[in-house]
């Protein structure tokens, strides 16, 4: 007697590492899907809608007489701190939806995927690109509706919208390595905010730091929430693009630096 051994069935041999052209149309692809996501969800906006056209009436009229006399001179210097808070706000959700999506196992599946490590976790954070815009347009839309002018005219609004967008999508990177250490979305949350108030309300978004005490003042300086908020403030009031544009973008730089690997070796470790 004979024995048949059975065929082997095809294989496909895959590649040990994605390529970069790879990665990056992975990371689209799932940028997409996050989009998607958002429109069949409309209340994940609201942060991003709502939260600037009240914030900026709110903090212009009850601020703007005790902090610089009158409204008109207060908001040159509350319009571009709001935009700095909302995308920073924005950012929190960022981590939190990402948690959520663990807990559902979604993520699971993409790990089992021949992709890119990082297209899991980077691919929602350029979807999130779109909410920072939202909210940076609706802010300086509302600013100017109230009695904004801004000096830079229509290319600083421009450019200080483009940095706010690329100044969340890189902070985004801190609150997403938050949501795959943290145990739920409810820890994740909490975690979050502790970071997100005081990078907030330690910066030179709603006061002039040299009104602060020496050992805030020395953190506000070197915080990176303030040295976004400075070169969003330099572009928008007076359209130059100052030594503040170029350090907040070494900051933003050094934070992904940091938070990217870490969040993709976190990942890979789950």
């Amino acid at each position: 007697m004979t024995t048949l051994s059975p065929e082997r069935p095809d294989t496909v041999d895959l590649a040990p590492h994605v390529s970069l052209s790879d990665t990056i149309s992975q990371t689209m692809t799932l940028a997409w899907r996050a989009t998607v996501k958002m429109r069949r969800s409309l209340e994940v906006m609201f942060d991003v809608t709502i939260q600037p056209l009240i914030f900026t009436a709110m903090f212009a009229y009850i601020f703007g007489g005790a902090i610089s006399g009158d409204v008109g001179s207060y908001l040159p210097l509350i319009i571009p701190g709001l935009i700095g808070q909302t995308v920073l706000t924005a950012c929190v959700a960022t981590g939190v939806q990402l948690r959520t999506d663990l807990d559902s196992g979604v993520f699971d599946r993409f790990k089992v995927l021949p992709i890119a490590r990082i297209a899991p976790l980077a691919g929602p954070m350029v979807a999130d690109m779109l909410r920072y815009l939202i909210a940076a347009v609706l802010t300086f839309t509302v600013g100017i509706a109230i009695g904004y002018r801004p000096g830079g005219g229509f290319a600083g609004v421009a450019g200080a919208i483009l940095l706010a967008v690329v100044a969340g999508w890189s902070l985004a990177w801190i609150f997403t390595f938050f949501g795959l250490v943290g145990r739920n979305a409810q820890g994740v949350q909490g975690i979050s905010l502790l970071v997100m108030f005081p990078l907030t309300f330690l910066s030179n978004a709603f006061v002039p730091t040299d009104t602060m005490p020496r050992p805030l003042e020395a953190f506000a300086e070197v915080n990176p929430v303030s040295l976004v908020i400075t070169a969003l403030r330099d572009l928008a009031n007076r359209g130059e693009v100052t030594g503040a544009v170029g350090w907040a973008l070494v900051g933003c730089a050094v934070v992904v630096a940091i938070f990217a690997p870490l969040s993709v070796r976190r990942f890979k470790k789950m």
